[in-house]
């Protein structure tokens, strides 16, 4: 069975709770040191980094979905058939904790940032909060569920997920009238290294701007943020 790591337990009730997936082929263990960090600022959250519930097809680690053979077009029947588990999963660790979906964020890196974002197709929100770190939308949403913040965070030199994706998302949330913010690292490639660790700190630590398009640090030749 998965094993999934509590970072942080408050010993009184808990403020937030925050929740990080891993990526494809990797484990909870992986993002221990990120979830050590987001305590050290949030004292007070309850934090668990998350092992997803398959055995990876390549041979190591654990995946939600298989990426075997996966295209544009199976992608989203995958990731549909893989959303109950996950959904499931936030739910459980939110009545463990005792945090509501106000108070709740959810982190994914490259697949847990894809099935982060898919959830916020549900109808109703599953957090208040979204950080997609390195990942996508299995295809990019009709609508956005209500009350959901979704931050963006991708690295320019990404190899295995462009960076443009990140952009056409944040863009596509934000016409539809969600609140977002989006960070391009021009020197990033596919990580979640300290630097977007620091970003993902200041971002849950302010206040949420209104249908923003955020630092987009490198996504064009100004490198000026755009305003949405």
């Amino acid at each position: 069975m998965p094993t999934s790591v509590t970072i942080a337990r408050p010993e009184s009730q808990a403020e937030q709770l925050f929740l990080l997936f891993h990526g494809v082929g990797s484990n909870a263990q992986d993002l221990v040191p990120m979830g050590q960090r987001l305590s050290a600022a949030f004292p007070r959250a309850f934090i668990v980094s998350v092992q997803a519930p398959y055995l990876s097809d390549f041979g190591s680690g654990f995946q939600w979905f298989s990426v075997r053979d996966v295209t544009e077009g199976n992608r989203v029947q995958r990731v549909r058939e893989a959303m109950p588990a996950f959904v499931e999963t936030v739910q459980a660790w939110q009545k463990q904790a005792h945090v509501d979906v106000a108070r709740t964020v959810l982190i994914g890196f490259s697949q847990g940032a894809i099935m982060a974002l898919e959830s916020t197709r549900n109808a109703g929100p599953l957090a208040g909060r979204v950080a997609a770190i390195a990942g996508r939308f299995a295809q990019l949403p009709t609508k956005i569920a209500p009350g959901t913040v979704v931050h963006f965070f991708h690295g320019k030199r990404d190899l295995v997920m462009p960076y443009t994706r990140t952009l056409e998302a944040a863009e596509h949330i934000a016409a539809l009238g969600g609140d977002i913010t989006a960070d391009i690292l021009p020197l990033a490639g596919h990580e979640a290294n300290a630097e977007i660790i620091t970003l993902l700190i200041e971002r849950l630590q302010n206040p949420v701007p209104m249908r923003r398009l955020g630092d987009a640090r490198g996504a064009s030749p100004s490198a000026e943020p755009k305003k949405l």
